[in-house]
Formats: structure tokens, C-alpha cells, sequence
């Protein structure tokens, strides 16, 4: 099932986040993220009326995906930045396709016209997902990120969910 995010799902997000952080360049972040943190995010998601989307496999949070502001600027206010975060346990199970569709419906109910992702690189399961979602390639960021020793090129895709 795939539902809107609620207070009491915050500390299994904060779970599944802290795993990219501590193991993996998926998140450039360093430092776990609190609760607090996390239902503040969660907070600015909503408050630019833009959708925060959970995974649920029975009983268990498997994942989630938001989108946030591109950019703070008013040109960009047609356009969203999206991401998803899965459990290790359901990656490759069809959770992020589903995350993803589900997000880009609700977006088409907003203002939203561009979705873009940034991607860690190399990621071939995050890039097959992107653009299976419609999404292309459309620039790179070699050696932007520094993490766990060493530099990390970030690619961006993006996708049109609408025509003007």
C-alpha cells in the first residue's frame, strides 16, 4: 500500500535514510538525521503543497518518496525535485516504480510540470528507475560530492509530466 506520510511514520523514515547516510553515497548527507529533523523536512514538503509518499508491505514502512522545491526562486515553481529511499530488503521489488508513479500522479494534480532526480554516480538500479520513468539524462556534475574518501560525480535526469 502506498499512502500520504503521518507523524507516526517518522522514525522508520528516519530508519531507512540513516542506513544511505552511514553506508552508502546515495545521500551526501554525514550525520544521522533526527526525528526532529526528518518531521521538519517532512513539514517543508508539505508546505509548498508538494506530496511525501510511504511504502507499506503489511505492517512495515519498506519506503518513501517526496518531491521538494527545485529551487526558492519563483521561475522554478513549475518544477520539483523528487526523490526515493527504500529498505535494503525491498530493493529490486518494484517498491521504487511504484513510489515514483504514484508521486508523479499526484504532482500532475499540482502545478508541478518538471520533475528532476539527482543521482549519486555510478547507481545503475537509481538510473534504470529514473528513466523508466520517463525521465533523461540531462546533465553531470563530475567530482561534486566527497564522501567516504572520495569524490562522487552527480548526474541529473528530468522529466516533463505535462506539456505547457
Amino acid at each position: 500500500m502506498i499512502r500520504s506520510v503521518t507523524a507516526q511514520d517518522v522514525e522508520a523514515l528516519c530508519t531507512i535514510y540513516n542506513h544511505y547516510i552511514a553506508n552508502t553515497v546515495v545521500s551526501f548527507e554525514e550525520e544521522p538525521v533526527s526525528a526532529g529533523e526528518m518531521s521538519a523536512r517532512i513539514g517543508k514538503v508539505r508546505d509548498a503543497g508538494l506530496p511525501w509518499l510511504v511504502a507499506e508491505d503489511g505492517d512495515n514502512i519498506v519506503g518513501y518518496a517526496y518531491a521538494g522545491k527545485w529551487q526558492e526562486r519563483s521561475a522554478y515553481r513549475f518544477c520539483a525535485l523528487v526523490s526515493v529511499y527504500l529498505t535494503p530488503a525491498a530493493t529490486g521489488k518494484g517498491w521504487g516504480t511504484r513510489l515514483y508513479q504514484e508521486l508523479f500522479a499526484a504532482l500532475r494534480t499540482t502545478s508541478i510540470r518538471w520533475v528532476l532526480g539527482g543521482i549519486a554516480l555510478p547507481n545503475a538500479a537509481s538510473v534504470a528507475l529514473h528513466e523508466k520513468m520517463g525521465m533523461q539524462r540531462v546533465g553531470l556534475h563530475p567530482g561534486v560530492g566527497y564522501k567516504f574518501g572520495r569524490w562522487i560525480d552527480v548526474g541529473y535526469w528530468q522529466g516533463e509530466l505535462r506539456g505547457p
